[in-house]
Parts: C-alpha cells; sequence; structure tokens
C-alpha cells in the first residue's frame, strides 16, 4: 500500500512538472510571436508614414539592402510559423520528460525550436534575395506587390497547383501527425533535438513555400493577408477538416489567377 501511494505521489510530481515545464514553452512561444507582431505592426507603421516603402533602396542587390529585407522576412516567418509549429513543441516537451530526459526539458525545446526557426531564416534569405530580383526587374512595387498581373496570376495558379502536388502532401503528413514524426525521428540529447527541428522546419517549408510567395501577390507587408495566411497553415495542420482545406485553397488560388490572367 505504502509503495502504491509513493508511487501516485511520484507520478502526480511528474506530471505537475510537466505542467509547469509546457506552461514556460507555451508562455515563452507566446511572447516570441508577439513581439514578431509587433515588429511587423511598428514596421508596416512607419513605411506607411513614409509613404515609399523600400523606393529609396537601389535596385541592384547588394547586402545593404538584403540586410532589412532579410531581417523583416526572419522575423515574420516567426510571428507567422510558431504559432502552427506550437503543438509539435509542447508535444515534444511531454515526450522528453516522459523519456526520463529529466532537467533538460526547457533547454533540449529551445534547442528544437531554434532548428526549426533555423530552417525559416534559411527560407528568409532566399526569398529575400528573390524579391530583390524582382524588384530589380520592376515586377515588385516599392511596396512591395506585385507590378505584374501576370506574375500574380503565375504565382496564385502555382501555389493551387502545389497544394495537389505528393510532395506537398507528404510534407504536410508529418506536419499533421508530429507523434509519427517523433517516433520514427527521435534523437536523444542537444544535437538530436536541434537535427529533429531542422527536420520538422524541413517539412513545414515544403508544406509552406508556396503559401509565403502569395505575399508577392497581396503585399508583403499586407498584415491581414499575413495573419490570413497564418492562420491558413495552422487550419491546414491542426483542424479535423484540415485534409479537405488544400483542395479547397487549390481551387480557390487557381481560379483567382485565372480571372487575373484573363481580366488583364
Amino acid at each position: 500500500m505504502g509503495r502504491l501511494t509513493a508511487r501516485a505521489g511520484l507520478d502526480e510530481s511528474i506530471e505537475a512538472t510537466l505542467r509547469r515545464d509546457r506552461e514556460v514553452v507555451a508562455v515563452t512561444l507566446f511572447l516570441l510571436v508577439a513581439l514578431a507582431w509587433i515588429y511587423l505592426w511598428s514596421d508596416t507603421a512607419s513605411m506607411s508614414a513614409m509613404g515609399s516603402g523600400l523606393s529609396g533602396m537601389p535596385s541592384a542587390p547588394d547586402v545593404g539592402t538584403l540586410v532589412p529585407i532579410f531581417l523583416m522576412w526572419a522575423i515574420m516567418m516567426v510571428g507567422m510559423m510558431l504559432p502552427a509549429a506550437s503543438p509539435t513543441i509542447l508535444l515534444y516537451a511531454t515526450l522528453v520528460r516522459k523519456n526520463g530526459e529529466r532537467g533538460t526539458v526547457l533547454p533540449a525545446v529551445w534547442v528544437f525550436t531554434s532548428g526549426y526557426i533555423l530552417v525559416w531564416t534559411v527560407f528568409s534569405l532566399a526569398i529575400s534575395v528573390l524579391q530583390l530580383l524582382l524588384q530589380e526587374l520592376a515586377l515588385l512595387t516599392s511596396m512591395m506587390v506585385s507590378a505584374s498581373p501576370e506574375l500574380s496570376a503565375a504565382i496564385l495558379m502555382c501555389a493551387g497547383v502545389y497544394q495537389w502536388s505528393p510532395f506537398k502532401k507528404a510534407c504536410l503528413r508529418k506536419c499533421q501527425n508530429p507523434m509519427e514524426f517523433f517516433i520514427t525521428r527521435w534523437r536523444p540529447g542537444a544535437q538530436g533535438a536541434f537535427r529533429m527541428g531542422v527536420e520538422h522546419g524541413m517539412y513545414c517549408v515544403g508544406c509552406c513555400w508556396m503559401l509565403m510567395a502569395l505575399l508577392f501577390v497581396a503585399g508583403v507587408m499586407n498584415l491581414f493577408w499575413v495573419a490570413l495566411i497564418a492562420g491558413f497553415v495552422i487550419a491546414e495542420k491542426v483542424l479535423p477538416a484540415s485534409r479537405i482545406t488544400p483542395a479547397i485553397a487549390s481551387i480557390a488560388l487557381v481560379m483567382s489567377g485565372l480571372i487575373i490572367l484573363v481580366s488583364s
């Protein structure tokens, strides 16, 4: 009887510690996302006040031009993607604790999250270079909106078709089933945490990269569309009806592209 009581007390202690860990992780993720959106709102307000966006920047890509654009994209990816990744990050915290890696839960979570963010940071660098090239070709306005109906139509239709691609479906399946991901990819320790974070981030980029390109159509700093796309990413990954969400989005995107193309 005494052993059962002691065991029950130990289980309660572990559960209490697990709840505390998850609360710390959840609050930290919320603060990171909130800070990212505050930065984006401030940056958007500054650009609106100037009324000229990036028109003062040189057209040819260089480091001085690239840095602020890259910073904007990197912070935007934190604000857009961390909410969708939060269930996976919290699940990882639970698994670390239940696998007996006591005292390493929070460090492991931050290492996993840093690996995830690193992948989106690399993506931010790539899309920043793409943005500069589009601006140099006069395909984007100074407010970072497509200046070409043909470009807008192409992005919309490509994004719609990509929703049906086997690669997109494979990546989305991994994002929708984080438990399966951890069962098949589990690695202990800090190096394992970082590697799993990178791998999960790569699946998320594979799933969502074309959705981010839609911002060139709606406006890179249009926070309404930034929030809308972020909400769609969450819906794809976590809502019960997420299996049909990509199909609905695909039809809407292709039709929108065709309408722009016909009316241009």
